[in-house]
């Protein structure tokens, strides 16, 4: 079983940044694609990003391309989220997944994911 492990949320205002990080621990995610999900309240689970095991292929939401950059380092089992430009609507829980096809994260029906991270943008 995979566990993931997502830090980094909290509040910041229109236009800061945020680094979100996610630690996958128990069995080896090696070969999986990672990616990140959001869910504000009272909206339905938002693809944000994917990258793929070699961090060759991404993929981003149409909400957040060109402020939002995902990396992975594979060493640490880790994912990184960097948000810029962020703004009061990206106010949402972010969560962590992995799957073995990038596609099934962007479709929201991943094999594994995280309890996610609050993220707060304040105007």
């Amino acid at each position: 079983q995979v566990q993931l492990v997502e830090s980094g949320g909290g509040l910041v205002q229109a236009g800061g940044s945020l680094r979100l990080s996610c630690a996958a621990k128990g069995r080896t995610v090696s070969g999986y694609a990672m990616g990140w999900l959001r869910q504000a309240p009272g909206k339905e689970l938002e693809f944000i990003a994917a990258i793929s095991w070699s961090g060759g292929t991404k993929y981003y939401g149409d909400d957040v391309k060109g402020r939002f950059a995902i990396s992975r380092d594979n060493a640490k089992n880790t994912v990184f989220l960097q948000m810029n430009s962020l703004k009061p609507e990206d106010t949402a829980v972010y969560s962590c997944a992995a799957d073995l096809n990038p596609t099934a994260i962007s479709r929201r029906s991943m094999q594994y994911w995280g309890q996610g991270t609050l993220v707060t943008v304040s105007s």
